[in-house]
């Protein structure tokens, strides 16, 4: 029977999804023991269900300038993509004044080039892990189709397109003929599209972080499948897990547990701004048709993809307790669109999902040490970049734990900005 205070050797991360077991990878290859806790299987909750585009170029934040002009609008349309639960209201509001405080246009700028830093080589990385697992298959090379409809019309002068192009973006208008040809099942209502070249997508996320887990334990890294309550630090500087039934002495702790990571803070007497934005999708499983690349209808806000699974369709934003009772009509509105989106779809066969996405007003994560709590790391509040920054996430964290210098200053994305 083990000791209620078990010591684990090397360090402990906190969450078994896609950023975790990429800061394991990367531990792992500097040689240090790594262990990881969760109560779930590794990639089975918010790393399970995104869309699974991997780009250089997610760099536009969700605060842009402007935006504040479409909340009201989208929240009173019952099919729009923004909805919150009148419960997270005292959470919300103080949530929303800090995003809207962002929006300023240097602001934006300055978020927007920490973005692409965490964005950038994300799809060498994954290749790299994936290096000797014989499933390379999960990461295929892909473009990012914007599609536009009705008197929607694509202009790359908008303020997000000009964020992309200004950090060399492959970006052309293409219009229907052109857009058919590459994606021949799309609705003809479509008249043009944004192309992004040079991107990757991954066919099944879940599989992808599960096999890279496989990896890191097959390399000597821990699992223990418990759900670790709270965090203690020790008068030494070590910390101590609780977890149900059992404790255990850690000296040095990467958080990466995603929107619950708010819980494991509080434990330790920091109250940060991290807020559940749920997002849902539903996946045709014998859809009768295919996309080659992703697809973003630019009118709905949602993103379609051919996965290992059949078609998926991920989308909206929906402010809600990660525990609260999943709604589903927002997962049937997705349906719906991508029912326009590809007009000969098959929709006999469906499965919905919801996730919590962990997310900072700011469109930042918070990676690296905290100034207040000496050997303990956070890596979470990636919001909807989680995907795309994991690779990044891993090395600098396993950077901060070896004490090598940073090849950039990441001073933007530590948590103590927020106190």
């Amino acid at each position: 029977m083990l000791n209620d205070n078990e010591k684990l050797s090397g360090v402990t991360i906190i969450g078994g999804g896609i950023i975790g077991v990429c800061c394991a990878l990367s531990l792992l290859e500097r040689g240090c023991d790594v262990t990881i806790i969760d109560k779930n299987e590794p990639g089975d909750a918010t790393s399970f269900g995104n869309a699974g585009v991997i780009s250089h170029w997610s760099c536009v934040p969700q605060c842009l300038p402007g935006v504040w002009k479409n909340i009201p609008k989208w929240l009173l349309d019952k099919n729009g993509p923004l909805s919150f639960n009148l419960d997270q209201l005292p959470t919300l509001v103080p949530w929303v004044i800090k995003f809207l405080s962002n929006s300023k246009k240097n602001k934006v700028e300055q978020i927007s080039n920490m973005m692409e830093k965490l964005m950038l080589g994300n799809i060498a990385g994954y290749r790299h892990y994936l290096n000797g697992t014989g499933r390379d298959d999960l990461l295929i090379d892909s473009w990012y189709i914007n599609v536009f409809r009705g008197e929607q019309v694509p202009r790359l002068d908008d303020y997000a397109w000009k964020l992309r192009i200004d950090r060399n973006a492959p970006v052309k208008i293409i219009g229907q003929g052109e857009l058919l040809e590459l994606e021949p099942d799309l609705s003809k209502d479509y008249h043009s599209a944004i192309v992004i070249k040079d991107q990757s997508r991954t066919v099944d996320p879940g599989n992808l972080c599960k096999t890279l887990a496989e990896k890191a334990f097959s390399k000597g890294c821990n699992f223990k499948k418990l759900k670790v309550n709270a965090i203690s630090r020790n008068k030494n500087n070590t910390y101590q897990l609780h977890c149900d039934g059992r404790n255990f002495i850690s000296e040095k702790v990467v958080v990466a547990a995603g929107i619950w990571s708010v819980e494991l803070m509080k434990s330790l007497g920091l109250k940060i701004p991290l807020i559940s934005e749920r997002g849902y999708h539903v996946e045709f499983s014998d859809p009768g048709v295919k996309l080659n690349n992703s697809i973003m209808d630019v009118a709905g806000k949602f993103v379609s993809s051919s996965m290992a699974n059949g078609i998926r369709s991920a989308g909206t934003t929906e402010f809600a307790s990660a525990n609260s009772k999943p709604n589903f009509e927002r997962a049937k509105l997705i349906e719906k669109l991508t029912m326009q989106l590809l007009p000969s779809l098959n929709a006999s066969t469906t499965n919905y999902w919801v996730g919590s996405r962990p997310s900072f007003p700011d469109s930042l994560p918070s990676v690296g040490p905290i100034s207040r709590l000496p050997n303990l790391y956070s890596a979470f509040g990636h919001s909807h970049y989680g995907m795309g920054m994991a690779p990044a996430t891993g090395k600098f964290i396993t950077n901060y734990i070896m004490e090598e210098p940073q090849n950039i200053d990441l001073t933007p994305i530590k948590l103590d900005r927020f106190f």
